[in-house]
């Protein structure tokens, strides 16, 4: 008798056991798709940090194009993503998807895009870059050719008959490593550009004057997720609703990882650093 005592405690001990892991286990995975931007890393990485460590979470962040960003929040293959830059870079994404996701609103205001060029460049505006495209040498740096970025710039070369230009395809990161040699050699470079990004802090630079409002107005970074989280992670989706914060605050974490910090370290130094920030997007 005392041996079945024995058994049925230890059954017992394995069952709540198993149930704490059970319950765990149903927190399940959150899974977020992200562009392999300096500002899209330094939110996702901050994002996947809060949902681990305070909500419990096992969170995935996956680095995608930004077509197949967009289309896998609308499939419901990922649950989010922290970079949707509106209404005009990823504007024509969430017009084929608007009635299969949920606009959270904006975590980052005061964003835009346009042809970026070292202080130095003795020129203003885009419409002076034809008459100065040698030095120059032909071509616009760009980054990965999903971008809407890069659409844009294609529709500025018409816009201002740029026929002396080609646009160049790269990535973020070769991006600012051609600008970071133009400028030690204080050379002419024209690159897509926006904000917030860390190479403004780094570097004396400018955006180009766009008179004919090619590259729009101010841009607004928003949240936007799945249909259905609210339902299935009501605090992944109120925290993710909640989320929003500065040029300033975001550009710190890019700094951070701009000096040679892996991403995930400087969210989670920056975090340490904004408790109280972290608390407001954490209220019910």
């Amino acid at each position: 008798m005392k041996r079945f005592s024995g058994f049925a405690m230890l059954l017992a001990l394995f069952l709540v056991v198993g149930t704490g892991s059970s319950a765990e286990a149903a927190k399940g995975k959150v899974k977020l798709a992200y562009v392999e931007w300096s500002c899209a890393t330094a939110s996702i990485h901050v994002v996947q940090s809060v949902i681990e460590d305070r909500l419990g979470y096992d969170v995935e962040v996956i680095p995608v194009g930004a077509a197949a960003m967009w289309q896998a929040v609308a499939a419901g293959d990922v649950d989010g993503m922290t970079t949707a830059w509106l209404p005009l870079t990823h504007g024509h994404y969430m017009d084929k998807v608007r009635d299969k996701v949920e606009d959270l609103g904006v975590n980052c205001k005061g964003a835009g895009i346009g042809l970026v060029v070292p202080a130095y460049v003795t020129i203003d505006s885009i419409e002076e870059m034809n008459a100065n495209a040698k030095k120059f040498g032909n071509e616009i740096v760009g980054i990965d050719p999903g971008a809407g970025i890069m659409s844009t710039t294609e529709k500025a070369l018409d816009a201002y008959g740029l026929d002396g230009f080609e646009l160049m395809e790269s990535s973020g990161a070769m991006m600012t490593a051609i600008l970071k040699e133009k400028i030690k050699k204080n050379e002419w470079v024209v690159v897509t550009g926006w904000t917030p990004h860390w190479k403004f802090a780094r570097w004396d630079l400018k955006y180009l004057k766009d008179p004919k409002g090619v590259y729009g107005g101010e841009e607004e970074i928003h949240t936007v997720v799945r249909k259905g989280l609210k339902e299935d992670m009501p605090d992944v989706y109120r925290f993710l609703d909640n989320f929003e914060w500065s040029l300033q605050e975001i550009g710190k974490v890019m700094a951070y990882t701009a000096n040679g910090a892996d991403p995930a370290d400087s969210a989670k130094r920056w975090i340490k650093e904004n408790p109280q920030r972290v608390e407001e997007w954490l209220k019910k």
